[in-house]
C-alpha cells in the first residue's frame, strides 16, 4: 500500500509538472498588412482582438519573414530553418518533406497534445500532430472543405473564418486535459480574392482611403520593379478579384462564387450586383479606374480582415470561458506582410518592408509584460526555438532561428543586428528572385535570374524604398560594408544558392 501511494504521489507530481507548462496557440493568418492593424496604427479600420493580444504582452515592430510567400512562410516557422534547409523554397516546385524534424514534433515528444487546424499549404500530409483537419491547397472562402486525418474530404457550410474557429473549439473541447497543447490555426483570410462574409459586406462603402504616397511610383533605378506583375492597374481583375462580373452567368464560372449556397448568393448578388452596374455606368478609364480599383479592393480586403479579428477574439474568450488565459502563450502573425496599394502593388514576395515586414503580437501571462513593445528585429525564423525554450524543452541544434524569450525578459540582452532573406519563386507575378539583408539603417538586395541588379536603400532617409543609392558616388564604403555583412549572412546561414550566384556574377 505504502509503495502504491508513493506511486500515485509521483504520478500526480508529474501530472502537475506537465500542466506547468505553458499551452500554445498560434495562429497564422494569409497575407495580412501590419497597415491594416490598429495595434500597429492603422487608420483604415480597428481590430480589437489582435489589439488586445498587444497590449496584453508584446508587440514586434520589427518582425520579418525569410521568404515573403505562403507555403515557404509556413515551413520556416514549423522548422525553425531557412527555405534553403527546410526545402520548401517556392509554391511552384515544392513540397514540404514532413519526415523532418519540427518545432511540433519536439513538443509531442515532451508531452505536448498537438494539432493544425484550417490552412497549411505544404502540399504534403502533416505530420507530428494528434490531430490535423486542413483546407485543401489556398482554400475556399464559403462552404469550404478540409481534407480530414483518415483521408477522407469533409464539406462544412458556412464562411471558412468561422469554419476555421467552430474546428478548433470543437478540438479544444475534445483534447486531453491532463496534457499541455499546442494548437496552430491556420486562417485563409486575408488572402486574395477577398471575399468577405455575407454580414461584413459592404462595411466600409462610406470610406475614401488615400493613396499611398508612392502609389504612382515609376519604378525608376529599380529594374525588379519595373517588370513586376502585380499593379492594381494592370494586374487586378476585374471579375475574379473585385467581383465586377458583366453578367449572371459569368459569376456562375466562378468557382468560388459557383460554391455558394442560395442564401450566401443571394447576399453576394445583392451587394455586388449594383455596384458592378454603377461602375459601368461611370465608363471610368486610365487613373480614375485605378483609383476606384484601388477603393474597391480595399473595401473587400479589409472587410475580409474584420472577420479574421472577431474570430481571434473568440479564440481568446474561449481561453478566458475555460480558465486557460493565465497558462496559455497566444501570438498572432501572419504569413508575410501584404500591398496595401505602396508602389501601386496587391501581393508580396518582394524584400521592400511591406511585404517582407509581417505583424507579429504575442501574449505570455506572467513572462511578458503586458503593453510590451519590442524593437529587436526578430522573424518567423525564431518561432520554433521560442516556443521549445518556453516549454523546457532542448532547441535542436541545426535550428535556425534563435529564441525571443531572453530579450523579452532582459532588455539588455542584445538581438540580432542583421537580417537575411531570400525570395526563389520565379513564375507568378513575375517577381525576380532576390536575396539580401536589412540593417538598422540599410537594406542591400541582389535580384538574380528575371533580373540581375542590385539595390541599395537607406531607410532613414527614403523608408518609402524609391531611391536606389547601389553605385551611386559617395556610398561605395557603405555597399562594401553591406556586401561584406550579406556574405557573413550567408556563411552563417550555409546559405550556397546565394554564395554561388555571388561568387558566379560579382
Amino acid at each position: 500500500m505504502k509503495k502504491l501511494s508513493v506511486f500515485f504521489l509521483l504520478l500526480c507530481a508529474q501530472l502537475g509538472y506537465a500542466q506547468q507548462k505553458p499551452n500554445i496557440i498560434i495562429i497564422v493568418s494569409d497575407d495580412h498588412a501590419f497597415q491594416a492593424i490598429g495595434a500597429y496604427g492603422s487608420q483604415f479600420m480597428k481590430t480589437p482582438a489582435i489589439d488586445r493580444i498587444a497590449r496584453e504582452g508584446v508587440r514586434f515592430d520589427k518582425g520579418y519573414v525569410t521568404n515573403s510567400i505562403c507555403g515557404p512562410s509556413r515551413a520556416v516557422i514549423l522548422t525553425g530553418k531557412y527555405s534553403h534547409k527546410n526545402g520548401f523554397k517556392d509554391n511552384e516546385h515544392s513540397k514540404f518533406d514532413g519526415s523532418q524534424d519540427s518545432f511540433v514534433k519536439q513538443l509531442r515528444n515532451g508531452g505536448y497534445q498537438t494539432a493544425w487546424i484550417g490552412k497549411w499549404h505544404l502540399e504534403t500530409t502533416p505530420q507530428g500532430f494528434d490531430h490535423w483537419q486542413v483546407l485543401p491547397d489556398q482554400g475556399q472562402y464559403y462552404n469550404p472543405d478540409f481534407l480530414m486525418q483518415d483521408g477522407s474530404k469533409k464539406r462544412y457550410e458556412g464562411y471558412v473564418t468561422n469554419v476555421v474557429e467552430d474546428v478548433a473549439e470543437e478540438w479544444l473541447n475534445k483534447r486531453d486535459q491532463s496534457k499541455p497543447f499546442c494548437l496552430v490555426i491556420g486562417h485563409k483570410a486575408t488572402h486574395r480574392v477577398w471575399l468577405p462574409d455575407t454580414a461584413d459586406m459592404g462595411m466600409f462603402d462610406k470610406v475614401t482611403f488615400p493613396l499611398p504616397p508612392n502609389f504612382y511610383d515609376n519604378y525608376k533605378t529599380r529594374e525588379a520593379a519595373k517588370v513586376q506583375d502585380m499593379s492594381i492597374a494592370k494586374t487586378m481583375l476585374m471579375g475574379y478579384d473585385l467581383k465586377m462580373f458583366r453578367f449572371e452567368e459569368e459569376a456562375d464560372r466562378e468557382g468560388s462564387v459557383k460554391r455558394m449556397n442560395p442564401a450566401q448568393r443571394a447576399k453576394f448578388d445583392a451587394y455586388y450586383q449594383p455596384i458592378a452596374a454603377d461602375l459601368r455606368a461611370r465608363n471610368l478609364t486610365g487613373n480614375a479606374l485605378t483609383e476606384w480599383k484601388y477603393q474597391h479592393y480595399m473595401r473587400d480586403y479589409l472587410s475580409t480582415a474584420a472577420s479574421l479579428d472577431r474570430n481571434v477574439g473568440r479564440t481568446l474568450d474561449y481561453l478566458d470561458q475555460h480558465g486557460l488565459t493565465k497558462n496559455t502563450i497566444v501570438i498572432y502573425m501572419s504569413d508575410q506582410g501584404f500591398y496595401l496599394g505602396e508602389h501601386g502593388w496587391f501581393d508580396k514576395r518582394f524584400m521592400y518592408e511591406e511585404s517582407f515586414r509581417t505583424p507579429m503580437v504575442m501574449r505570455y501571462p506572467g513572462v511578458i509584460k503586458p503593453g510590451t513593445v519590442s524593437k529587436d528585429f526578430v522573424m518567423n525564423l525564431d518561432i520554433a526555438p521560442t516556443m521549445l525554450d518556453a516549454a523546457g524543452i532542448s532547441i535542436p541544434k541545426d535550428v535556425q532561428g534563435k529564441s525571443m524569450l531572453p530579450q523579452l525578459k532582459d532588455k539588455n540582452k542584445n538581438g540580432r543586428k542583421v537580417m537575411f532573406y531570400h525570395y526563389y519563386e520565379n513564375g507568378e507575378h513575375a517577381v525576380s528572385p532576390h536575396f539580401g539583408i536589412r540593417t538598422s539603417r540599410y537594406k542591400l538586395i541582389r535580384f538574380y535570374k528575371r533580373v540581375n541588379s542590385w539595390e541599395l536603400f537607406d531607410l532613414q532617409k527614403d523608408p518609402g524604398e524609391l531611391n536606389n543609392l547601389y553605385g551611386v558616388p559617395g556610398y561605395e564604403k557603405i555597399t562594401a560594408q553591406m556586401k561584406k555583412q550579406l556574405n557573413e549572412q550567408i556563411a552563417n546561414y550555409e546559405d550556397q544558392d546565394a554564395k554561388d550566384i555571388l561568387a558566379s556574377t560579382d
